[in-house]
C-alpha cells in the first residue's frame, strides 16, 4: 500500500484494474479512466470473469485468479505484477463479495497508487486526503451510518448475550438428559 500517506503522484507506465465487482461497473469506468489519462496508458486486468470487459483493447494483459491457486503461483503473479511498472491500480469496492481477499492482497503487495471504484463508477484515491470519504464509505458498508446505525450497534451488543444464552440453554438441556438417563439406569 504505497502512496497512501503522500499526495505525490507515482511514476509508471501502466494501470492495473482489479475487477472485484460487477463487470458493468468496470465497463462504465473504463471510458472515464481513458478520458482522464488518455488512450496511451495501457491497462491490465486481474479478474475472475472470462473475457475482456467492453472498452479494453485486445492486447490487455489478463490475469485470471483461478490460475493462481497455490502460494507458489501467487508469488509468481506478484513478481510479474511488480515487474510491469504500474503507476496506478484501481479496485472495485461495491457491495458485492467478489474477490474480496484478492483485492486487499493486491492492494497490500502491488507497489502502485490505488484508487477505489464504487458502484456508480466514481472513484477516489486511497490516500490520507480522502480519509473522510473512506471512513464514510466503510461506515455505509458496515451498516453504521444513517438510521440503521443504532440497530446495527444494538445487534452487535446483543450478540454475545444471545450466544451465551444459547450455550447455557444447550448445556442445561444436555445435563438434564444426562441425569435422567443416569436415574433410569439405576
Amino acid at each position: 500500500m504505497r502512496w497512501v500517506f503522500t499526495l505525490r503522484q507515482p511514476t509508471g507506465t501502466r494501470i492495473l484494474l482489479v475487477e472485484s465487482g460487477s463487470r458493468s461497473i468496470l465497463e462504465g469506468t473504463i471510458a472515464h479512466l481513458q478520458s482522464g489519462w488518455g488512450e496511451g496508458m495501457p491497462m491490465d486486468l486481474v479478474t475472475c470473469y472470462a473475457g475482456l470487459p467492453a472498452g479494453l483493447p485486445e492486447d490487455t494483459k489478463l490475469f485470471h485468479v483461478a490460475d493462481y491457486a497455490t502460494p507458489e503461483l501467487r508469488r509468481a503473479l506478484l513478481n510479474e505484477l511488480r515487474s510491469r511498472d504500474y503507476a496506478y491500480a484501481g479496485m472495485i469496492c461495491a457491495a458485492e463479495p467478489v474477490m474480496n481477499k484478492w483485492k486487499w492482497w493486491l492492494a497490500a503487495h502491488v507497489p502502485a497508487k490505488f484508487f477505489v471504484i464504487n458502484e456508480n463508477g466514481d472513484y477516489f484515491w486511497l490516500n490520507r486526503k480522502n480519509l473522510k470519504a473512506m471512513r464514510g464509505f466503510v461506515l455505509v458498508r458496515l451498516g453504521l451510518s444513517g438510521a440503521g446505525a443504532l440497530r446495527t450497534i444494538g445487534r452487535l451488543l446483543a450478540f454475545p448475550f444471545s450466544v451465551l444464552y444459547l450455550v447455557l440453554y444447550a448445556a442445561i438441556a444436555h445435563l438434564r438428559r444426562f441425569f435422567r438417563l443416569k436415574l433410569t439406569q439405576t
